[in-house]
């Protein structure tokens, strides 16, 4: 293992940031169709003779736009169930905190424009009748749930927090979550819901020994002119909770807040947002690579979200097992097709054993075809509105499942039999 000493810097932002407004809707959407398809299913079980609704029978790939005064929601969607998505929305943006016109944007006057139709029977056909039937090979319901589009994705983990997170997105993630904590719960009653943190660790020999940096950027109400009372506040309130936490170094850090000396114009009056547009912000902060697809708004036949759970869930359980300090795992993936086209294994020199092993042993404990995920992952729950800000991983959190550290037994066990 090659030791270094480097600056790395990451960072995130608040639920009212308009790319996370977007993100927040779309899963919020994501999230009422599959509750409310549960709610037919029980129903058509006590009652069979009502039209069946099944779960594995949704499809959705919901994209939001927002802009001054406007909501506009699109995209591909195949449910049985009705949903409201001009009251998601408001209720999300009420949620979020952007309930009164002087913040520039409200969820009561806001245009809302519906622009959602049916998912194309070209995808749909990939993914409800897979390709993936061997020859000569037995086949399950599993084997014809195919990919719901090609692509690869990428899972990490790392020794370096509890949560198996690298050190400079988790800071920045549990950040830009104390801004919204302090901002909601009145602590800080001149806060507004736009906001952007940012963390800069130093380390050595590839251990993070201290911060040198934090920016935090957050929106506020225009009668506060006292940029140093809002300094004090973050510093108080919000950064050094979450430091001290950690209990990383951080007494010589350079902190920048709020840099240009005013943020008022702020949400959705300020900048246009967009679903998928923070997905460095959603996995690891730029520490490990990500294949490009973005999560929010897609059930989990899209494997750009499932796959990158999974595949989460895989590295954090190698790493949790000690048969690696650090860990990434790709995953590649054909539409229409069940099993995966490729497994790899990095863990950067800090391996415990072969890697080979390693990735041999994820392969057999470890069903990483799309159906196989969803049920083991359980991802049919309507979970998905909070995984859309603060990150998808390093969440202490009963629903994220992909950050259990279940299968670490069953791993050292396979690697111990294919050792010998």
């Amino acid at each position: 293992m090659s030791n270094r000493n480097y600056i790395f810097t990451s960072e995130s932002v608040t639920e009212g940031h308009p790319d996370k407004i977007c993100d927040q809707i779309s899963d919020a959407i994501l999230d009422a169709i599959l509750a409310k398809e549960a709610r037919l299913e029980t129903e058509n079980y006590i009652s069979p003779t009502k039209v069946p609704a099944k779960l594995d029978n949704v499809r959705c790939a919901c994209e939001t736009f927002v802009t001054t005064g406007t909501v506009v929601v699109a995209g591909e969607i195949r449910t049985q169930a009705y949903v409201d998505v001009q009251k998601i929305v408001r209720e999300t943006l009420r949620r979020i905190g952007y309930d009164r016109a002087k913040y520039g944007f409200d969820c009561d006057t806001c245009g809302v424009i519906n622009m959602i139709h049916e998912q194309s029977p070209d995808i749909a056909r990939g993914v409800d009748e897979s390709f993936d039937v061997q020859e000569g090979g037995s086949v399950d319901e599993l084997d014809l749930i195919g990919a719901g589009d090609q692509g690869m994705m990428f899972g990490y983990a790392s020794d370096e927090t509890d949560a198996l997170m690298p050190m400079p997105i988790y800071l920045a993630q549990r950040m830009a979550q104390r801004l919204a904590e302090v901002r909601k719960s009145g602590e800080i009653s001149y806060l507004r819901p736009d906001g952007k943190t940012q963390v800069s660790v130093r380390y050595e020999d590839d251990e993070p020994v201290e911060v040198t940096a934090v920016v935090i950027s957050t929106q506020h109400d225009p009668i506060v002119e006292d940029m140093a009372l809002v300094r004090e506040d973050m510093i108080s309130c919000v950064i050094k909770p979450v430091l001290d936490e950690v209990g990383i170094d951080w007494e010589d850090a350079d902190i920048y807040v709020n840099p240009t000396g005013r943020f008022v114009v702020g949400g959705p009056m300020g900048d246009t947002g967009l679903t998928g547009r923070k997905i460095v912000v959603d996995t690891y902060g730029g520490m490990g690579r990500h294949g490009g697809g973005a999560f929010s708004g897609k059930d989990c036949t899209k494997v750009d979200r499932s796959a990158a759970y999974a595949a989460r869930w895989v590295a954090k359980n190698i790493v949790a097992a000690g048969l690696a300090r650090r860990c990434e795992v790709q995953l590649a993936y054909a539409i229409g097709v069940a099993h995966p086209l490729s497994v790899m294994v990095d863990t950067f020199d800090t391996a415990s054993v072969d890697e080979a092993v390693i990735t041999q042993a994820v392969k057999e404990v470890f069903d990483l075809r799309p159906g196989a995920i969803i049920r083991d992952l359980k991802l049919r729950r309507p979970i998905f509105a909070k995984t859309a800000a603060y990150g998808h991983f390093g969440r202490d959190d009963e629903d994220f499942t992909w950050e259990a550290c279940d299968r670490t037994e069953e791993l050292l066990a396979a690697v111990k039999r294919l050792s010998a």
